[in-house]
C-alpha cells in the first residue's frame, strides 16, 4: 500500500521546522488548534476544593509549593512565553518542554528525579476520521500540570469526582491523579474502537453485498487509521509499564497497583487493535478476489460465446467463397439445411457446457 503524504505528516509531523535550532528551543511543532491558552486549575485537600481559570500564567505559581493537590491543565502549546514562564519556575527541563510543545511525541515516560514525565495520545473520531492529540503530564510532589493542544477532553469525568469528592481520588497524592489522567485516555480508546469496529461491520456487509470503488476507498481508508492507531497505542505499553515499575518516590506502592490495572486495559487495546488490522487485511482480500472473481465470470461468459461461434464461423466461410462450382449453392434447401446444421451445433455445444455446468 501507498502510503499518503498526509498520512507521513500526521506520522512523523513537520519536524522539519526546527532544522538548526539548538535543543531544548521552544518552537511549537505541530497543527495550533487554539487562539488563545487557556489555564485552568483546581486545589483541593480531603475537605476542601477551588477551581478557577487563571489569565495569567503567574497566578500559577504558588500551586508549586501548597500543600494542597493541585492539577494545573493548560489547552494550547503554542504560545512560547507562556512555556517558558512554567518551564522556570516549575524547574522543568528544556527538553522536555520540548516535547511538549513538539506535538508529534510517541508515548512515553521519564523519571526526571523531581518530577515524573508522561506523554500521550488522546484518539477520538471527528467526521468519520480518527483524530488525535498528544497530552503531555508533568507530576511533582504537590502538583500535576496536564498540557493539552486544545480544549475539549476525556478528563470530564475526572473534574467531576474530584467535585463531588467519589472514590478516594480527594483522599489520595498527585500520583493517584496521574493515574486517574492516564486511566481516562485510555478508557477512550475503547469507545473510539468500538466505533472503528462498527465501521469494519458495514464495511463487511457492503464487501458481501455489493462492493465497489467507493468500498475499496472506504477500506484503504480504513487501513490508514488502523496504522496511525497501532502507532498510538503500541507505545503506550511500554510507557504505563515504566510507570508502574519506577522507583521513584512521588509513586506509591498502593497506586502502582491501579497503573498494573491500567496496563491490562492497555494490553487488551493493543489485542483489539491487530484484530481490527487483520479483519481490515482480510475485507481487502476479499475485494480483490471478488473482483477477480466477477472478471473470470465475465471472461468465461465471453469464452463460451466465441467456442460457440468458431464452427458456426467455419461454415459460413465455407460457403462465403463463391466458387461457381458448388453442389449445394444450387440445391433449394441449401440455405435451410445450413441454418439447421449451424442452429444444431449450437444446440449440441450448449447442451455439453450445461452438463459440465460450465453456464
Amino acid at each position: 500500500m501507498k502510503v499518503s503524504g498526509a498520512l507521513v505528516r500526521r506520522l512523523v509531523g513537520r519536524r522539519s521546522e526546527k532544522m538548526g535550532m539548538p535543543p531544548g528551543a521552544l518552537v511549537h511543532i505541530g497543527k495550533r488548534r487554539v487562539e488563545k491558552t487557556r489555564i485552568r486549575v483546581i486545589d483541593y485537600t480531603r475537605k476542601e476544593i477551588s477551581e478557577r481559570e487563571v489569565r495569567k500564567v503567574e497566578e500559577c505559581f504558588p500551586y508549586r509549593d501548597s500543600r494542597s493537590i493541585s492539577w494545573i491543565n493548560i489547552d494550547g502549546v503554542h504560545d512560547a512565553e507562556i512555556m517558558r514562564k512554567v518551564r522556570e519556575h516549575f524547574g522543568i527541563h528544556p527538553l522536555i518542554m520540548e516535547d511538549i510543545m513538539n506535538t508529534g511525541q510517541r508515548p512515553k515516560m521519564e523519571d526526571m528525579g523531581k518530577y515524573i514525565f508522561l506523554v500521550l495520545r488522546m484518539l477520538y473520531h471527528d467526521n468519520e476520521e480518527v483524530k488525535s492529540e498528544q497530552v503531555s503530564v508533568i507530576m511533582g510532589k504537590r502538583f500535576v500540570i496536564s498540557f493539552q493542544e486544545r480544549e475539549g477532553d476525556v478528563f470530564d469525568s475526572v473534574r467531576s469526582r474530584i467535585r463531588n469528592s467519589r472514590g478516594r481520588l480527594r483522599m489520595s497524592g498527585t500520583d493517584y491523579l496521574a493515574y486517574v489522567l492516564l486511566d481516562a485516555v485510555v478508557d477512550g480508546y475503547f469507545s473510539l474502537l468500538e466505533w472503528i469496529g462498527e465501521k469494519t461491520e458495514t464495511l463487511e456487509e457492503e464487501l458481501i453485498r455489493d462492493a465497489d470503488s467507493g468500498t475499496l476507498h472506504d477500506i484503504y481508508k480504513l487501513k490508514r487509521e488502523m496504522i496511525f492507531l497501532r502507532k498510538s497505542v503500541w507505545p503506550l505499553r511500554e510507557a504505563v509499564s515504566g510507570f508502574g515499575r519506577t522507583d521513584s518516590r512521588l509513586v506509591g506502592d498502593e497506586t502502582k497497583v491501579f497503573i498494573r490495572d491500567v496496563y491490562d486495559h492497555t494490553i487488551q487495546v493493543i489485542d483489539t487493535v491487530e484484530t481490527l488490522r487483520e479483519m481490515v487485511g482480510g475485507m481487502l482480500d476479499t475485494y480483490l478476489s471478488s473482483v477477480s472473481n466477477r472478471m473470470n465470470e465475465v471472461m468465461k461468459v465471453l469464452t463460451i460465446i466465441a467456442t460457440i461461434f468458431i464452427p458456426l464461423t467455419f461454415i459460413a466461410g465455407i460457403y462465403g467463397m463463391n466458387f461457381q462450382y458448388m453442389p449445394e449453392l444450387g440445391w433449394e434447401w441449401g440455405y435451410y439445411a445450413v441454418w439447421s446444421v449451424m442452429a444444431v451445433i449450437a444446440a449440441v455445444m450448449l447442451l455439453y457446457f450445461r452438463r459440465k455446468r460450465w453456464l
